[in-house]
């Protein structure tokens, strides 16, 4: 792909994803224009909105998956996992309010399709810490991530973020052995 051609794929994406926190969504129209794009741009890059929607899931699933090396890199398994299991939770409050904006087919499309490298993620996350004997060895990504999804149905009020951070901690505590 050219490199303007990706430069407006990417804009478009991340136009879409903002669009996405507002209910309703705007047309396909509006978001060509928000991303400074014609339309026909935007529909040579996704024919529907139901493709739209489904390259910020693939984008935003593929950018979390992809920062746990670096986490596993810059800080403790402790501390990495925290920090990526706060990004998860802010993806899924962002997405929470997806239900107008899909159907129920594309909704399980989307789980189907991020649930496995989201779990594969939180495993490598908790393998570090386990291979540093700091978390317990029963506990696994799938359980973690089930334990979790209470994070992003806290409602966008005042005080989210510290009521968020002590209900991880909480969870956190119990994965040390």
């Amino acid at each position: 792909m050219r490199t303007d051609a990706l430069q407006n794929r990417e804009r478009l994406i991340d136009v879409a994803r903002q669009a996405l926190e507002i209910e309703p969504p705007p047309t396909m129209a509006a978001v060509a224009r928000a991303a400074g794009v014609g339309q026909g741009t935007l529909y040579r890059h996704f024919p529907t909105w139901d493709d739209l929607v489904l390259a910020v899931h693939r984008t935003d699933v593929g950018e979390l998956v992809d920062m746990v090396p670096e986490l596993l890199e810059t800080h403790s398994p402790r501390d990495a996992l925290r920090i990526w299991l706060g990004r998860l939770a802010e993806y899924g409050r962002i997405k929470k309010g997806l239900g107008s904006a899909i159907h129920s087919a594309m909704h399980e499309q989307l789980a189907g399709e991020g649930y496995a490298p989201v779990v594969g993620a939180i495993d490598a996350l908790l393998d570090a810490g386990k291979a540093d004997g700091l978390y317990r060895a029963d506990v696994t990504g799938e359980e973690l991530l089930l334990l979790v999804g209470f994070l992003w149905r806290l409602d966008l009020t005042e005080g989210r973020d510290e009521r968020s951070a002590r209900m991880l901690d909480v969870v956190l505590a119990g994965l040390v052995r």
